[in-house]
């Protein structure tokens, strides 16, 4: 940053800083749990038995346990992306309304998880559903360790509930797939040939009336090579969604990449799982009892409502110290 052309390539000069807020906040957050620590050694050493005292170092100590539990993961967090900010992208499953609303469930969750830890987040596009629900959504999350957290999140997600929309209220079964991208720094070059792309654009969905859109800003470009389609329409020029819809278009290429790189060796090993429906991560069960558990941790919670309001952290702990001690 001392450096006179620092500010010369300004897309670098923006990702540097973005990197030292994040090693900053890092070091901040460790030394006052350390000021803190030493704190509670002192108070210990002068408790002589008074009351209020020992309700003190109670309360702080709870509070410091509670903060350190919550932070233990990211020092642990070693992955090339882990610290990098995320892409989610949800698609709903085979069976129509169903699954579309499914998956809009999905979406509220993830919000207020993000929500809660106190992370931006984006929609970049969404696809309604032909009744209810989403089709699809793609959010960005801006936020530390975002992708380090929500990687546990991506695979099929089974709902078992009764259903609002069948006048019987029998029992269904809905399917949604959960996709978690890294932010791609500017640093990695990804050579797209022009060629390979093709690129539409359309009206973006509003709310109506003055927000309906009067030009086709919504950008949808499609890499043929891959078969990779990626929208977006939440930026109001034509231009930025493009530079976003290009942007994700590199980071799925990457990630794509790494995913062929990875399956080669499983299938050496003789661990490849092919991705189909049935091998869902986690089950959220609404009836006839209720339930959601994760199937590669065995982590459960009898709270399903809390869960899909958000409370995701003790699947996310169990699920990264399943991938530690694995």
């Amino acid at each position: 940053m001392a450096s006179s052309d620092f500010w010369k390539d300004q897309k670098k000069a923006k990702q540097v800083m973005r990197d030292l807020n994040g090693l900053k906040n890092l070091v901040n957050l460790w030394e006052g749990m350390d000021r803190e620590a030493k704190d509670l050694e002192e108070m210990i050493d002068l408790f002589e038995g008074d009351e209020d005292l020992r309700l003190e170092i109670r309360e702080r100590f709870d509070k410091l346990n509670k903060e350190f539990e919550q932070h233990e993961f990211e020092i642990l967090m070693s992955g090339k992306y882990d610290s990098s900010n995320a892409v989610l992208v949800i698609h709903s499953g085979t069976g129509g309304v169903e699954a579309q609303d499914w998956a809009e469930m999905l979406m509220r969750m993830y919000l207020r998880y993000c929500e809660k830890r106190g992370w931006k987040t984006r929609i970049l596009e969404k696809t309604m559903g032909s009744e209810a629900g989403v089709k699809s959504v793609m959010v960005e999350v801006e936020g530390n360790y975002a992708y380090g957290y929500l990687k546990s999140e991506a695979g099929i997600h089974r709902l078992v509930r009764q259903s609002p929309f069948d006048a019987d209220h029998a029992r269904h079964t809905s399917f949604a797939l959960v996709e978690i991208i890294p932010e791609i720094s500017e640093e990695i070059d990804i050579e797209i040939n022009p060629k390979d792309l093709k690129i539409d654009t359309y009206r973006a969905s509003g709310a109506g009336g003055q927000s309906v859109n009067k030009t086709s800003s919504a950008v949808r470009i499609t890499h043929l090579p891959s078969k990779i389609v990626v929208s977006c329409q939440n930026e109001r020029s034509q231009m930025q969604n493009r530079e976003t819809a290009m942007r994700i278009l590199k980071a799925r290429l990457h990630e794509k990449e790494l995913k062929k790189k990875k399956s080669e060796k499983e299938k050496i090993r003789g661990e490849h799982i092919e991705a189909k429906w049935g091998n869902q991560i986690r089950s959220y069960v609404l009836h006839p009892y209720k339930m959601v558990k994760d199937h590669r941790t065995g982590h459960e919670e009898k709270d399903a409502n809390s869960v899909l309001d958000g409370r995701l952290d003790r699947f996310i702990s169990a699920y990264l110290k399943f991938k530690i001690n694995k």
